[in-house]
């Protein structure tokens, strides 16, 4: 099984040598885990530099001295795959995050579609985006990134054409889309921008404000996905294709 990872607050932090886990992330390490000293563990800033070491000594129930032997640095992957996603009902928003950052989506932009039925208004928007940030940070964790994902704040539909107007490669998934996106002609680097609209669907509106930023609408397939799995399971075609996962 593949070292366990933990987050620090700055790379300056990881370096070779001794370096200290200690607050939140101490604690876990300590009485959730349980790690000794001798096991492995990475240690990161989430924004792309890892450290690999052993735990050296353990103190109390929420500190832990690692012994650093090696630092790296993962240059950002190319193309770079956003994923804009329209507010889930629930959980879901939480659930679909999760799911994108364990398959390896670069950016989420949580999206206030019109037929979103989910509404992020003031303190509860906050909240709401305070959480997806922390599924993000806590999956990426699990699935062993040292390059979280950036979780914006929430945008409206035009600022979403604009994001998809500065893209290499703009896409809405649409059941009634013409081309397949596995088929679709992608750039070897750059950016691509990916939209998924809510249950409701894309409206009229918004695919025509979309089509003016350059996007076009694509079908995965034959089924139609929830709102909440279509994003992971077009962000797998695309890292497949794009030899991202090669």
């Amino acid at each position: 099984m593949t070292a366990p990872v933990f987050v620090v607050d700055t790379a300056e932090t990881l370096r070779p040598g001794t370096v200290t886990l200690d607050g939140p992330e101490g604690r876990h390490a300590v009485s959730v885990r349980r790690l000794r000293v001798g096991e492995e563990v990475v240690l990161t800033d989430g924004a792309g530099t890892g450290a690999h070491g052993t735990v050296a000594a353990v103190h109390g129930k929420d500190r832990l001295d690692v012994a650093v032997t090696g630092v790296r640095t993962e240059a950002e992957p190319t193309p770079r795959i956003t994923v804009v996603q329209a507010l889930p009902k629930g959980d879901r928003g939480e659930v679909s995050v999760e799911t994108m950052t364990e398959t390896g989506v670069d950016a989420i932009v949580p999206w206030q579609a019109a037929r979103c039925v989910t509404r992020w208004k003031d303190e509860r928007g906050a909240k709401a985006l305070a959480k997806w940030r922390a599924t993000a940070r806590e999956a990426g964790k699990q699935s062993r990134r040292l390059r979280f994902p950036e979780v914006a704040a929430a945008m409206s539909s035009k600022e979403v054409a604009a994001l998809l107007a500065a893209a290499d490669f703009a896409a809405v998934l649409h059941e009634e889309g013409s081309e397949p996106l596995a088929t679709a002609e992608l750039p070897a680097a750059g950016s691509i921008v990916l939209v998924v609209g809510p249950e409701g669907g894309v409206s009229p509106d918004e695919l025509a404000l979309f089509a003016d930023a350059g996007a076009t609408p694509y079908r995965l397939g034959r089924t139609v996905l929830r709102t909440s799995t279509a994003g992971t399971a077009a962000a797998a075609l695309l890292l497949g294709r794009t030899g991202r996962w090669s």
